[in-house]
C-alpha cells in the first residue's frame, strides 16, 4: 500500500473516534450518572483529543508524491 492510501485510512481512524466520541458523550449524558458517567466522558474526551491529533498529523504533513 502507498502513502496516499495509508494516509487515506488512517485519517478514517480519526473520524471514527471523532463520531465514537460524540456518541458516547451522548450516551454518558442521557442515560448514567455517577462514577460510569465520568469515566465514559474521560474516555470520550481522550478519543476525541487522539482523533484531533491525527488529524491534525495528516492535515500538515502535506501532499504525498
Amino acid at each position: 500500500m502507498d502513502d496516499g492510501m495509508t494516509k487515506m485510512w488512517i485519517s478514517f481512524i480519526g473520524i471514527a473516534l471523532m463520531f465514537l466520541s460524540v456518541i458516547v458523550t451522548i450516551f454518558a449524558r442521557e442515560k448514567l450518572s455517577g462514577i460510569i458517567q465520568k469515566m465514559l466522558l474521560s474516555l470520550s474526551f481522550i478519543s476525541m483529543i487522539v482523533a484531533g491529533f491525527i488529524v491534525f498529523i495528516i492535515v500538515f504533513s502535506g501532499p504525498v508524491d
